[in-house]
């Protein structure tokens, strides 16, 4: 395991602190957890990142029906509510 420091805003210290407290752990394992979420989160995103544009690289696009079936999940026609 890696130890080192980080730095921290005053105000980002004193939310630690709390969240640490309030779920009764210490302060470096919530950090941790928190540092291991956004790590992992991030890669997660730069993979599909990447994915998609080599998929755009190879002209591998979605149709015109699949977009539009898409679209009909989160657009009502008008006139309706």
């Amino acid at each position: 395991m890696t130890a080192f420091t980080v730095r921290l805003s005053d105000a980002t210290a004193a939310k630690l602190d709390e969240l640490a407290e309030r779920l009764d752990r210490p302060r470096s394992e919530v950090a941790a957890l928190a540092i291991e979420d956004f790590v992992e989160r991030e890669a997660w995103q730069l993979a599909e990142i990447e994915a998609g544009l080599a998929e755009a690289a190879r002209g591998d696009f979605a149709s015109d029906a699949e977009l539009a079936q898409v679209i009909a999940r989160y657009v009502k026609p008008a006139g309706q509510v």
